[in-house]
């Protein structure tokens, strides 16, 4: 009998009415596979993934393909977003039986006894095609090998989990940080696509933390004798080409998860809330950088689509939107000629023809994923208009588009909200705040931090996910880093005493429920977590920077503030840990390179104090300057300094500006002059 009708999750809700016997991963389901002695299938996957559906449609809905499934195995099905744990794992180890990376629809094969891995794939198709075996086969021969050979699964399962430990760090000596950027640089130049931007060939995903640091290593550079100019070029070409192309909802805002070409033309359609934050952070900070108009729009148009579809009347935001609708992939978001024809006057019409270049065989499935045919500074010289005129009539397109597009059936909308998922949104709201100097945009970004406290934190730490007025019990390192993280993005622009002694218990919390004392690092799950096949501790960018690399630039921010050299120990201990990895291959530990570079430059704060209006004027004016490892803060009067700021008194008049590096502080400063030279060139 399937057993997901209880289950918040929306994708297992998906498969509620399924001929296959699910059942939830838990103590019964795993109390079943050992009493039965049949494997486990473990299907993993998400609400808004294709594949997910498509192998849902083919082989779980059909009747002679679920009796083989409940005939041999105990299924399980679980959602990655609320057990990101049990993903990582098992995509790990996918990789290590099958030699290639993973993906959604994940298909697992475990021993019942210790959940080992023995055999595995992702989506398989009811037929045998493209040297895919069709999965009633891949079944039939599972079930025969483990009645045939149980102790022979239960060996390569235990060699599958022995080698998870061969996978930890050397402990040999590493380059130091400075080699190891270099190397990153390299390796980063020769990966690059010159041409349509981004790295490698097709599928084409953002890499958001490789542009990022591109973009802040250009920073670093811009004083030096020969700025490394093409760092810069190389992070905004990926970012306009992201954002003229396919990989942008152009009519609604926001962006797909990947390209299935390598010109950035056609994306699987489902939008997830952690890649949008990630890219709302980049598209910022890019225009803070450059002032280019096409950054600016991408991230204005992401945040109308944040507030606008994603945020819940609660001040969260939602998990994600599905890629499918009316049956089919993309429908939503796609037109046909005569759909175009039938909504637009003449004028307009044409417009859109020249600047989606509708021209020959539609780009998708026989309809038109729209793209800008060209960069927008040359569709305007094509139409003979200014960029301005350009923009009031895209502006316009675009509501007229939307609103037709919005009397279709929409595709499905993940409602849970990952608590991580929504701090990474509440820093890049705070980010594109800032950068836009738009107040209402932090407003919401409060507003969810207040949200999350109410309802996902209390006095024992934060939850994971929350849906229909329940918190789940799990809760990862992500949920706690990325906490921190937004609660020091929200000081950056209003300092409150609570959100400082929020940020100083989670990161308490954090090092006693996580941190491996012995060799360094901070695992994935906390130590009172459910014993899983192995336990990782993460350092490597995945479809989040990895957990260890956020804790290093929360910690050392914090310590730095605080004063606290217990986390300032952990999070060179997470570097030590972590160096021999990021030193083999620069490439997979981007953000962690980044952290470990930020903590070793040691990080700038700017704390501001006195009259209130002066403080404010000088803070937006420092804000307007890209600087990545600056925080600045304005301390009211009644704020409670930290005891490493403490000697940081108010002015009897006017505003003093005082200037640490690290723990190390300069003579206060009383002059906007003053001011803006001691941080030029900085």
């Amino acid at each position: 009998m399937n057993k997901l009708a209880n289950e918040s999750s929306l994708y297992l809700q998906q498969h509620t009415d399924n001929p296959v016997d699910w059942w939830p991963w838990g103590p019964e389901a795993l109390a079943a596979a050992r009493s039965s002695g049949k494997p486990i299938l473990l299907s993993i996957g998400y609400a808004a993934c294709h594949w997910c559906h498509v192998m849902a449609h083919e082989s779980f809905e059909n009747e002679t393909t679920a009796a083989l499934m409940n005939e041999h195995f105990i299924n399980i099905k679980v959602d990655r977003e609320q057990r990101p744990d049990l993903d990582r794992i098992y995509q790990a180890a996918h990789q290590l039986i099958v030699q290639r990376p993973g993906g959604w629809p994940l298909t697992m094969f475990l021993t019942p006894d210790e959940q080992l891995p023995f055999f595995g794939g992702t989506y398989f198709p009811p037929e045998a095609q493209q040297g895919m075996p069709a999965f009633a086969d891949v079944l039939s021969k599972v079930a025969e090998f483990h009645a045939a050979s149980p102790a022979e699964a239960a060996r390569q399962g235990g060699a599958v989990r022995d080698v998870f430990a061969k996978l930890e760090p050397d402990d040999k000596p590493a380059a130091s940080i400075d080699v190891i950027q270099k190397k990153l640089r390299t390796a980063l130049g020769q990966h690059a696509d010159r041409q349509h931007g981004g790295f490698g060939k097709a599928p084409k995903f953002p890499q958001t933390p490789s542009l990022l640091w591109l973009l802040r290593h250009w920073r670093s550079t811009a004083h030096e004798k020969e700025p490394d100019v093409d760092a810069l070029f190389m992070t905004a070409l990926a970012q306009a080409r992201m954002a003229e192309g396919g990989l942008m909802d152009q009519i609604g805002g926001g962006f797909y998860r990947y390209c299935v070409d390598g010109a950035w033309q056609i994306p699987h359609f489902e939008k997830m809330l952690y890649d949008n934050a990630q890219l709302l952070t980049l598209y910022s900070d890019s225009c803070q950088a450059t002032g280019e108009p096409v950054f600016r729009d991408a991230a204005t148009q992401l945040v109308n689509w944040l507030l606008n579809t994603m945020q819940s009347p609660t001040g969260g935001f939602y998990a994600s939107i599905d890629a499918d609708s009316e049956g089919g992939e993309g429908r939503y978001y796609t037109w046909t000629v005569d759909e175009l024809r039938a909504c637009l006057d003449d004028d307009t019409f044409a417009l859109v023809h020249t600047m989606f270049g509708l021209e020959g065989v539609a780009n998708f499935e026989g309809r038109w994923h729209l793209t800008m045919s060209a960069p927008f500074t040359e569709v305007a010289q094509q139409l003979g208009e200014d960029d301005a005129a350009l923009e009031r009539k895209r502006a316009m397109l675009r509501k007229t588009l939307l609103d037709v597009r919005d009397d279709r059936p929409a595709p499905a909308i993940d409602q849970k909200i990952l608590t991580a998922h929504n701090a990474m949104t509440i820093t890049a709201l705070v980010r594109a705040a800032i950068v836009f100097e738009r107040d209402d945009w932090f407003l919401q970004a409060q507003r969810c931090y207040t949200f999350l406290r109410a309802s996902v934190i209390d006095a024992h730490g934060p939850r994971a996910s929350w849906q229909d007025g329940h918190a789940r019990p799990e809760v990862f390192l992500d949920d706690y880093v990325h906490l921190i993280d937004a609660l020091l993005h929200l000081l950056s622009v209003e300092w409150r005493d609570a959100w400082l002694a929020d940020a100083t218990r989670l990161a308490d919390q954090m090092i006693e429920r996580f941190a491996d004392e012995a060799t360094g690092g901070l695992y994935f799950t906390p130590h009172d977590h459910e014993a899983l096949m192995v336990r990782q501790k993460p350092i490597a960018d995945e479809a989040l920077p990895a957990g260890n690399a956020v804790a290093v630039s929360v910690l050392s921010r914090l310590g730095h503030v605080l004063g606290n050299t217990r986390y300032l120990s952990v999070a060179r201990g997470i570097v030590d840990y972590a160096a021999p990895a990021m030193d083999e291959f620069p490439e997979a530990h981007v953000s962690l390179i980044d952290a470990a570079t930020a903590l070793a430059q040691e990080p700038e704060t700017i704390v501001l104090r006195g009259d209130d209006a002066q403080c404010r004027q000088w803070h937006r004016d420092l804000q307007k300057i890209y600087a990545p490892n600056r925080w600045t803060v304005v301390v009211p009067e009644s704020g409670a300094l930290p005891n490493a700021l403490s000697d940081k008194p108010l002015p009897e008049s006017g505003a003093l500006a005082y200037l640490c590096r690290g723990m190390h502080c300069e003579a206060p400063i009383s002059e906007w002059s003053a001011l803006a030279a001691a941080v030029r060139g900085r």
